[in-house]
């Protein structure tokens, strides 16, 4: 069985530069539709799209139904846009994604109420957030690699956080739209202010499809992919790479998992009766946390290249936990002052277990199969961790007559998989030969930022 040891072509600044930059335009513009959906389910559909006699706990639960729908699609997604990416190459799987994105949540707003068509309003809005998970399915680890493929080998994690950046971006968008509505009052948002940040989605997506559709096919794509003789790239994802699929699976608890509780569902549970805050104030603390994490995202990637990813994911899982504590206790004693300052420090700490990601679950896979494993890994972990964990979170709470510390011993659970994930999580290189069975060398386990294997 011959190999072949193509070059991967050079990775200069400025072609990461372009990768890097349409991994963020996209990835920010998908997160901003996926964030209004959260925040409206949290706030918004359980009015909207549900009886008005239903009651307030079941209702918040059946709209947090709807958006874990999403979640469960996300593999789907992967499994179809990763073998898109893997036999075609990252660049025509990420303008597909865009453009289905765009056209789910651009009909979202345009769904009657329940008022109006019954049980068609839960219907259709669950058939559009299917179509929503099936795009972020394919969204995320293209977004990825496209950053990460195309930088420098010292440069891998400043790149890949770029990617991550979309998603403070998309979220500072998501809950500034909402704010801004906000102040025309509650009655106009829950009568149809609500729908403009879903109406807005279509400019955007015209904006991301130019960007992407500019930018070139990754060098490692081009060098180690393209070409070869390749056997199906979801049947060589489940028999080479099962194992950093479950670690990667574990590392997304916290940062799906753990986000969700500690944005979407933390934003519910201030809103309830037991609580009874003010919604534009956790809207105000969420808006300022997602400018601040925007801000802190990338340096702490660029963190990655000086004392290991890995390390940064440890700085900001195990700080998440014990911030999430103070954070609930400021919640319940209604202290406004405190809970902008802990929702605030939750979003720097989560940034730790979300910053290095692209790149730490990159190279915990060969270019061969990548996208696939990548987003199956990613996918799967999302849909049990993000879309399950505030149903389990809701169900909790009931169980437990409203107890929220039982939520944050959940938080701790999450807290613990990613930490395992982490510590054995496999790290391989790039330049390892490539066989021409398509089959990967497995025996390289680590970096090395000279440019050769070890």
């Amino acid at each position: 069985m011959s190999s072949t040891t193509a070059p991967v072509p050079e990775r200069t600044h400025k072609r990461a530069l372009r990768g890097g930059f349409a991994a963020l335009v996209g990835t920010s513009i998908e997160w901003y539709d996926f964030y209004i959906y959260a925040t409206a389910a949290a706030i918004i559909f359980p009015h909207v799209f549900f009886p008005a006699d239903l009651d307030p706990a079941l209702a918040t639960l059946a709209s947090f139904g709807t958006y874990a729908v999403a979640f469960f699609m996300r593999p789907l997604g992967g499994i179809i846009f990763g073998h898109m990416g893997d036999k075609l190459g990252r660049k025509p799987a990420l303008t597909i994604t865009l453009i289905l994105m765009g056209i789910a949540t651009t009909l979202v707003g345009l769904l009657p109420s329940y008022g109006t068509i019954g049980m068609w309003a839960p219907v259709l809005l669950i058939l559009c957030r299917m179509v929503q998970g099936l795009a972020v399915g394919g969204e995320w680890g293209g977004a990825s690699l496209m950053a990460v493929e195309s930088a420098p080998a010292k440069w891998k994690n400043f790149y890949g956080g770029f990617t991550q950046v979309g998603n403070p971006l998309g979220a500072l968008m998501a809950t500034g739209a909402f704010l801004i509505l906000g102040s025309f009052g509650t009655e106009f948002m829950l009568d149809w202010g609500w729908r403009l940040p879903f109406l807005f989605s279509i400019v955007l997506i015209g904006v991301g499809f130019w960007v992407r559709f500019k930018v070139e096919e990754t060098p490692v794509f081009e060098a180690k992919v393209e070409g070869q003789e390749q056997s199906s790239p979801l049947l060589f994802s489940l028999k080479n790479n099962w194992f950093p699929i479950l670690m990667g699976f574990l590392i997304i608890a916290m940062s799906s998992g753990g986000y969700v509780l500690a944005t979407t569902f933390v934003q519910n549970y201030a809103d309830t009766p037991e609580i009874g805050l003010d919604p534009m104030i956790l809207l105000g603390a969420m808006t300022v946390a997602s400018l601040v994490e925007m801000i802190v995202t990338l340096p702490i990637a660029a963190l990655g290249d000086k004392i290991g990813s890995k390390m940064v994911m440890y700085l900001g899982i195990i700080p998440s936990f014990l911030v999430m504590i103070p954070l609930v206790m400021s919640i319940q004693a209604k202290n406004v002052a405190l809970i902008w300052v802990f929702v605030i420090l939750i979003r720097v700490t989560l940034s730790g277990a979300w910053a290095p990601l692209s790149t730490l679950m990159a190279q915990m896979f060969r270019p061969q199969g990548r996208y696939t494993s990548m987003s199956l890994s990613y996918g799967v972990g999302a849909a049990v961790w993000g879309g399950l964990s505030p149903v389990i979170a809701s169900t909790l709470l009931v169980v437990t007559g409203g107890n929220f510390w039982s939520v944050v011993a959940f938080f701790g659970v999450l807290t613990v998989a990613a930490f395992i994930g982490v510590k054995f999580a496999p790290q391989h290189s790039d330049m390892a030969p490539v066989t021409k069975s398509f089959k990967a060398r497995l025996d390289t386990t680590h970096i090395d930022t000279n440019g050769g294997t070890k």
